[in-house]
């Protein structure tokens, strides 16, 4: 199975979103940042990789978010809540913007599909906390 991690990062109640800019299909939908798990690599290291790869910035991953998240063929998206430990989210690789979502306004942007049970999720579960 192929593994893809992502990241909500969240800033006390407000969550990150990130702007893809490719491939074409997937340009201009907003996802949490994160990517391809590389042979050797632990999913938790590749999140973080990924987040200072994408963003410029160095994570600290807290919980895991449900279970894995089917993708297309034999991937699975793994998810964790992580905050922002050194630097200040920029977007870099693969995305044209980045933007703080504050709380009842997390589903104000065009999630991409595979993401957006993710995000509906992590809304129920933090406003039952």
């Amino acid at each position: 199975m192929r593994v893809v991690v992502g990241a909500a990062i969240l800033d006390g109640p407000r969550l990150l979103a990130a702007r893809r800019v490719e491939p074409p299909e997937l340009a201009g939908g907003w996802e949490l940042p994160g990517g391809k798990v590389e042979p050797g690599e632990s999913d938790e290291a590749a999140l973080v990789r990924e987040c200072r790869e994408e963003l410029g910035v160095l994570v600290r991953l807290r919980d895991r978010v449900g279970p894995d998240w089917p993708m297309t063929g034999d991937a699975a998206l793994r998810v964790w809540t992580a905050t922002v430990v050194e630097g200040s989210p920029t977007a870099l690789a693969d995305h044209s913007e980045v933007r703080w979502l504050d709380p009842g306004h997390w589903l104000d942007v065009a999630w991409l599909p595979l993401d957006l049970p993710v995000i509906e999720h992590l809304e129920r579960t933090l406003q039952a906390d």
